[in-house]
């Protein structure tokens, strides 16, 4: 079969416009699609916690919590509803306390992340782990990593926090053994020794 000039040049630009268009139609399909897809199995994940970085290899669906209870041992924050609704697993990211229970491990890549178990410096404690004993802000437990992180990043970031701005700071956990009123005597005792920003 012989081809004229005239036939493969027109044959090689419908070519060349066939491969372009399909380029610039991969290229709007990944923009519109987003980054690659990550697992079903381990990737690598690495964590800066409470100042220590953590090398991990996790699914994609791990969340910050079970990351760090489960495989960087750092058992202090607690799972309790799993639903991210009574607030014992707080950890403050970037200066923002987050539910742990529902944050993607993966997400909070390359931010600074702090859990209860990094608040004490050796044996002592932080104002407001001190101030959780003294006023004996606490029964069984379960909730009172959660308070004690959520009300660090409050007096943080309002170190003469107002009654109010207590109330609607440490609104987001939740004590079914109903010690709030000890709570908040603990909060305003830590208040009254003043809060660092970590």
């Amino acid at each position: 079969m012989t081809v004229s000039r005239r036939e493969f040049l027109k044959g090689a630009g419908v070519t060349g416009l066939a491969s372009a268009v399909t380029a610039a139609g991969v290229a709007e399909t990944e923009a519109q699609t987003g980054p690659r897809v990550l697992g079903p199995g381990d990737v690598p994940v690495s964590l800066m916690v409470n100042g220590k970085r953590l090398e991990l290899k996790i699914e994609p669906r791990v969340t910050l919590l079970d990351a760090v209870r489960n495989r960087a041992d750092l058992t202090g924050n607690k799972r309790v509803c799993d639903r991210g609704s009574c607030g014992a697993c707080t950890m403050i990211v970037d200066g923002r306390t987050v539910y742990s229970c529902s944050t993607l491990a993966i997400e909070v890549q390359g931010k600074q992340i702090r859990t209860v178990d990094g608040l004490a410096n050796g044996a002592t404690l932080h104002p407001v782990q001190q101030a959780f004993c003294d006023v004996d802000a606490l029964m069984c437990g379960f909730c009172t990593p959660g308070f004690v992180v959520a009300t660090v990043a409050l007096l943080e970031k309002h170190p003469n926090a107002t009654p109010e701005q207590m109330r609607k700071g440490l609104d987001g956990n939740i004590c079914r053994c109903g010690t709030f009123v000890r709570i908040l005597e603990a909060a305003n005792a830590a208040k009254a020794k003043g809060v660092t920003r970590g």
